[in-house]
Order: structure tokens, then C-alpha cells, then sequence
């Protein structure tokens, strides 16, 4: 039994809270996932884990261990670290995750100038809309869009987008532009849910929030095509403002609803908490901060 395996596909179990969910977000058959805590058990000649249709829930002995595991991993990361030579000087490889769009056309090219600065570091950045974790997708830096929970990591914020409602100028011509939320009633809306189920666009007004549930006539899997079925005419799109900046800018879109837009959501470069910091990590974070921050103000609309 490979021990700091089991204890990673624990942890990961017991953040998911459960076995399933852990096979899923592991990409390990659940027969394995299953069998790998069971091993660990059998070796420490303890139950960890209570299973019940409720989840899972951790026995005394799991917590004690729950949290000596936490600690080994991550004296682990920091020994490989150690030794790699990544305190006396930037070298190694780091991962960086960012959502899709965001990822493209803000972080790729902040990364491509680093990756220039810095020969001695290789960067896998991970474009995902998912919410990645940092030990179990072994991630270095993430870049986080909206609210952060509470939690250990170092959060440093980089500016702020909004949630903006778009239509182009053709549209527009043929349909009342909504002035109000409730406005929007019986117009073309376009989202990226199911057609079959009802969506909900969320405003605000004198500090109360206004739903607004409809039934989409066009619904698409990405935000570029919905920015593109947008640019057509095909009805109204909602998507972060930095997404649009260039329809709206050359005219081929017009924002609307602009007085009733929710609080704009930070957009902040997440890392974790460490005693030392590698200095690619450290030198990542230094380079990517201002570029980033001038990048968001850029693109304000």
C-alpha cells in the first residue's frame, strides 16, 4: 500500500464528503477510492470514516489523523521544494489555473512574458471554469473571480469586473430597450443553461435584489457564443464585463441596465500559506500582480 497516496485519496474523501465524489474529482473508480481507505484502515487498525446515507463523517481517530496527514503532505511539498533548489533561486515548474476566458485573454500573455523574464521556470496553466483545489490539483497560484470563502490562503485583489446585459443595436431597433428589470419581460433572452428549464438574471435596486426568471430562446454552452449570438441580434446576453469589451466599445453591442447591475466582483490572485515561499511562486505573484491590475483597468467599460 502506497501510504501517502491513501492519505491523499483520504483527505480528498473527506473534503468531498464523499467516496463518489472523491472517485470523481480523483478520476479513480470508486471500487479503488473505496478500497484505498479501507487499506489504510486495516494498516492503522482504526476506522476513520463513518459512512451513512448522509456522507461521510469522521470517527475521533479520523479527525487526529485527518490532521497529522494534512501536516505530513504538506512537510512533503516543502521537502520536494527544498531540494528541487526552488528557495536558493526561480527554477522549477508551477501551475497555474485560471478561468477559461479570463485565462485567455488576460493571464496567457502575462504568463508568456514571464515565461521570457525567467528562463529556469515552465508554467502548466490550467484553464478550467471549475473550482480547482490546491493539493489535490497540486495548483500553485490561482486566479479567482467573485467572493473568496474564508480560508488560509493569501489573497491579493487585482480589480473588479461587473456583470453587465448586453443587446446589439439591430436587436435594439426592433425591441423596446428594457429600462427596468422587469422590462425584460418577453424579450429574446440568450443563456447557458437548458432551454427547457427556466433561468434567473438577479439586479439590483435601492439596495434590494430584483430575479427575473424566463425562459431563454437560445441557450449555448460557452460565453463566446453567446457574445457572438448577441452580436447577431438573436436577443440579450448577460456575461462579466471584461468579456465584451470590445462589442461594446466598437458599437456592436449596447449595455443596458447599467443602474441595476449587481456590486462588481473582485477578481483576486489566490495562493497558498506557507512558511516559505518558493521564489518561483514569489516571483510569479511580483510579476503577475501589476500586469494583471493594469490589464482589469484597461478593460473597464
Amino acid at each position: 500500500m502506497d501510504r501517502l497516496d491513501a492519505m491523499q485519496v483520504l483527505l480528498t474523501a473527506v473534503e468531498c464528503g464523499s467516496l463518489s465524489k472523491a472517485s470523481r474529482r480523483l478520476g479513480q473508480p470508486l471500487a479503488t477510492v473505496s478500497r484505498k481507505v479501507s487499506d489504510l484502515e486495516d494498516h492503522l487498525r482504526a476506522e476513520l470514516l463513518i459512512r451513512s446515507s448522509r456522507g461521510l463523517e469522521l470517527t475521533p481517530a479520523g479527525r487526529t489523523y485527518i490532521a497529522a496527514a494534512r501536516t505530513v503532505l504538506e512537510q512533503l511539498h516543502e521537502a520536494e521544494r527544498a531540494a528541487a533548489g526552488e528557495y536558493v533561486e526561480p527554477k522549477g515548474d508551477l501551475v497555474v489555473t485560471a478561468p477559461v476566458m479570463f485565462g485567455r485573454l488576460h493571464v496567457l500573455p502575462v504568463v508568456t512574458a514571464f515565461l521570457a523574464a525567467f528562463r529556469e521556470v515552465s508554467v502548466a496553466l490550467m484553464l478550467t471554469d471549475r473550482v480547482t483545489y490546491f493539493l489535490d490539483d497540486q495548483v500553485d497560484v490561482a486566479l479567482r473571480i467573485g467572493d473568496l470563502p474564508d480560508s488560509g490562503l493569501i489573497a491579493t485583489r487585482l480589480g473588479a469586473v461587473r456583470r453587465v446585459t448586453c443587446a446589439s443595436p439591430a436587436y435594439l431597433a426592433s425591441r423596446a430597450a428594457p429600462v427596468t428589470p422587469q422590462d425584460l419581460v418577453g424579450h429574446d433572452m440568450i443563456s447557458f443553461g437548458s432551454v427547457s428549464f427556466p433561468t434567473t438574471w438577479r439586479y439590483s435596486s435601492n439596495g434590494k435584489e430584483v430575479a427575473v426568471p424566463f425562459r431563454s430562446r437560445l441557450s449555448v454552452s460557452t460565453v463566446e457564443a453567446a457574445i457572438d449570438a448577441g452580436v447577431a441580434g438573436a436577443g440579450l446576453i448577460r456575461t462579466l464585463s471584461y468579456q465584451v469589451v470590445d462589442p461594446v466599445r466598437d458599437g456592436r453591442l449596447r449595455l443596458l441596465l447599467e443602474g441595476f447591475e449587481p456590486a462588481p466582483r473582485p477578481v483576486h490572485i489566490v495562493y497558498d500559506k506557507r512558511n516559505r515561499l518558493p521564489l518561483k511562486l514569489r516571483a510569479f505573484v511580483d510579476f503577475a500582480v501589476p500586469r494583471l491590475r493594469e490589464r482589469l483597468s484597461a478593460v473597464q467599460i
